[in-house]
């Protein structure tokens, strides 16, 4: 363990810096630092060698060159107990650097902040990722250091070890800084293939930032974390959480489909109320108010309903909250919540509360990750969308205007819903919901059978699909799923068609004097 003699700072996020430079000095750490950097450390009464002298080669190109030299990689890299690698360093004046601090160029807060090209061009950090991956590749000798949060932890040891760090402890950071900066490249050639218009490319990385360490996964013996991309979109991995204890794998995996499920639905036209158990909507609604939108979703499956995630579209009001708290529920999440409210969700501990700064945009592009083994899959996000205009009635008998509004609800659902998925919906709210089942005809009859459930538990005589609409994901193989649709009380269906047998199908549906009309757009969720 040799002690840190040298040190090379060199930071845009300036969190903790000034301390942590004192704190090297303190220990007999001579500083090298770069422009910004540099001047903080000056200004702050410390004695800091300016990386061009250090080089003896001025900062050139706007600053693009400056760390790009063998003074500075010559000393990181150099293995010290090599005599070759020992000579190289005398012969060319070349001092060991035992200690890099970095991190890169904003690219991530500029492209969020909507940064112009030439700015985001700009932001690509070149000598910084260089010098991380040198000083990490060299672990054995050099401590790198990316993230701020770990300059106490740094300086606690060295003081411990007479100014050395541990083996465990660099390897643990090389390996973390090793991520960073795959995480960082992969953010900017994400942008990169957007900009040029290249769709998945040739090859596809993903990164991320840890933001939580998760208790466990979906079970207790998987290990599991959150980490966050650059993707600028609302929702989960952006939210503020109000009150409660932290979000599991599970939660975070159900608030996600929640809240896209919801963000289907523009406020400005309606409130909406999306409750998700185990990752599929048990219950979806419209209405004027948010406190009937989330009665008329409760009212769709109120077992499944216990221990599930509500997302809104709205802020929530202190009503809503009086009359969502009647109910176990694990997270609520909405773009706002009154105080009135809020002091209402106070009372339940438990209760994970979200808030948002706005919706996503079901439009905006993206793309989707699975894992397989030995790889991964990869697809542009299903921002699809129907509209009025994009319906083909395929029946003598036309939807009317009720039916034609309730089957583009009922359509959008069934975006969000596992395959196969068909949804019954009535007046701005579903009434069934069948689920992931095998085969499709199935899917119906579990619908139905909740629909049927959920009446009892309504106390309403009559079945709520009665006069209802039918969406399903993906087209009808047969007309027998159909034909269950009908003698559950349904009057028109939405699907996308393309089934070898939609003749029959369509027959089918004019014999019981249904309404059906063909999107030409699936949804598959698996």
């Amino acid at each position: 363990m040799s002690p840190i003699r040298r040190a090379l700072l060199s930071v845009s996020d300036k969190t903790g810096l000034v301390e942590f430079a004192t704190d090297l000095a303190d220990l007999g750490v001579d500083l090298i630092s770069t422009g910004g950097t540099a001047r903080t450390l000056s200004e702050a009464g410390l004695k800091v060698t300016d990386i061009s002298s250090w080089t003896g080669f001025p900062e050139i190109m706007d600053g693009r060159v400056k760390t790009l030299h063998p003074k500075v990689h010559g000393g990181l890299l150099a293995v010290r107990a090599n005599p070759d690698h020992q000579a190289a360093m005398q012969e060319n004046d070349i001092g060991a650097i035992d200690l890099l601090a970095v991190n890169l160029y904003p690219f991530e807060q500029t492209l969020a902040g909507g940064g112009t090209y030439e700015d985001l061009v700009e932001n690509i950090d070149i000598g910084g990722p260089a010098m991380t991956r040198a000083a990490a590749k060299n672990h054995n000798d050099v401590t790198t250091i990316v993230d701020p949060a770990d300059y106490s932890a740094v300086i606690g040891e060295m003081r411990t070890h007479a100014g050395s760090t541990l083996q465990p402890t660099r390897t643990r950071l090389a390996a973390k800084a090793f991520a960073r900066t795959a995480a960082y490249d992969s953010i900017v050639s994400t942008w990169l293939l957007g900009e040029a218009g290249e769709g998945l490319g040739t090859s596809r990385s993903l990164g991320g930032t840890l933001i939580q360490t998760l208790r466990y996964g979906e079970n207790p013996h998987q290990s599991a974390g959150f980490y966050r991309t650059g993707e600028i979109r609302e929702g989960v991995a952006t939210a503020r959480q109000l009150q409660g204890k932290e979000l599991s794998y599970n939660n975070i995996n159900d608030t996600d489909a929640a809240f896209e499920c919801v963000s289907e639905f523009d406020p400005a036209d309606y409130a909406a109320c999306v409750i998700v158990k185990h990752a599929n909507p048990c219950g979806v609604a419209t209405a004027e108010t948010a406190l009937e939108a989330y009665r008329l979703a409760l009212r769709c499956d109120p077992v499944s309903a216990f221990g599930g995630i509500v997302a809104f579209n709205r802020p929530i009001d202190e009503a809503t909250a009086e009359v969502v708290c009647d109910v176990f529920t694990e997270v609520i999440i909405a773009p706002g919540v009154s105080e009135a409210a809020q002091a209402v969700f106070a009372a339940k501990k438990n209760l994970r509360l979200l808030t948002t700064e706005g919706l996503a945009d079901p439009d905006q592009p993206g793309i989707a990750f699975k894992t397989v083994a030995g790889g991964f899959l990869a697809q542009s996000r299903d921002n699809g969308r129907v509209h009025a205009d994009d319906l083909k009635v395929v029946t003598k008998r036309h939807p009317s205007v009720q039916e034609m509004a309730d089957m583009l609800f009922a359509f959008r659902v069934a975006k969000h819903v596992k395959s196969n998925a068909i949804i019954y919906a009535k007046d701005g709210a579903t009434v069934g919901v069948g689920a992931g089942q095998m085969s499709r005809i199935d899917s119906s009859r579990v619908a139905a059978h909740k629909a049927r459930d959920a009446a009892d538990a309504a106390g309403i005589a009559e079945t709520l699909t009665t006069g209802s609409v039918v969406a399903s994901d993906a087209f009808f193989p047969f007309a027998d799923g159909l034909l269950q649709a009908a003698s559950a009380g349904a009057t028109a269906i939405i699907q996308p068609g393309g089934s070898m047998r939609d003749d029959d199908v369509i027959a089918a549906a004019d014999e019981k004097g249904l309404a059906m009309i063909f999107t030409g757009m699936r949804h598959f969720r698996h």
